[in-house]
């Protein structure tokens, strides 16, 4: 019987000094975050392929199962003093659509009731309204309605007056386009719904002016 083959020295400390790598490896995957492991993709070899998908889809699973936690469904109503927790530490990837408004006022009431039906339509996405000045003192009246997108305490947008809504015509797919332009929804519109009743406008109005070709006609008559 023959004794066990010895593993030479050099061997062996190269055998450790892999599986180090390997365990330094997968660390690195346990600690980094969906993005983070899209964005070093590249950084690992074809070894490493196979780790770096099953952490993938296990930070993915863990990002889905936040989300569907995430629901708010309607729109809450806050005060001044709820604004820092509400707002600015609503909570990591978290948008905030705040509304400011009084009552009284047409246009807020119109976007208020729009806001409640986006915010059954797009539950990730945290909708609140405040009356203007309990949440900002002496808030101008010429100011509202006004519309505060906010993203992990950020400001990304912010919609100011009347004149920008397009006063009492405002439907609820053009408020959503304008939302979703700020990143604050993810809509399945394909274009500015406003648009088209643009082009339709021109269009009718194109047609509603004589060529040049009947002017002329026109004026040999006479």
């Amino acid at each position: 019987i023959l004794p066990p083959k010895e593993v030479p020295k050099e061997d062996e400390d190269e055998e450790e000094e892999l599986a180090l790598q390997q365990q330094s490896v997968v660390k690195t995957y346990e600690s980094m975050t969906l993005e983070e492991l899209e964005e070093n993709e590249d950084e690992f070899g074809e070894d490493d392929e196979a780790a770096m998908e099953m952490y993938r889809q296990k930070r993915l699973a863990e990002w889905k199962a936040a989300q569907m936690k995430t629901k708010f469904v309607e729109v809450g109503e806050i005060s001044g003093q709820d604004y820092v927790k509400e707002v600015n530490q609503a909570g990591e990837g978290i948008w905030v659509v705040l509304h400011l408004y009084k009552p009284g006022i047409p246009l807020c009431t119109l976007i208020n009731q729009h806001l409640s039906v986006l915010a059954r339509k797009f539950p990730q996405t945290k909708f609140l309204k405040s009356i203007s000045t309990t949440c900002i003192p002496n808030y101008p009246d010429h100011n509202l309605p006004t519309i505060f997108v906010y993203y992990e305490g950020d400001m990304k947008a912010q919609f100011i007056g009347p004149l920008v809504f397009g006063g009492m015509n405002l439907k609820v797919d053009e408020l959503e386009w304008r939302l979703s332009e700020s990143g604050a929804v993810k809509t399945d519109l394909e274009e500015n719904p406003k648009k088209q009743i643009e082009d339709k406008l021109m269009s009718s109005i194109k047609c509603s002016i004589p060529s040049r070709k009947d002017s002329d006609d026109s004026d040999e008559d006479y």
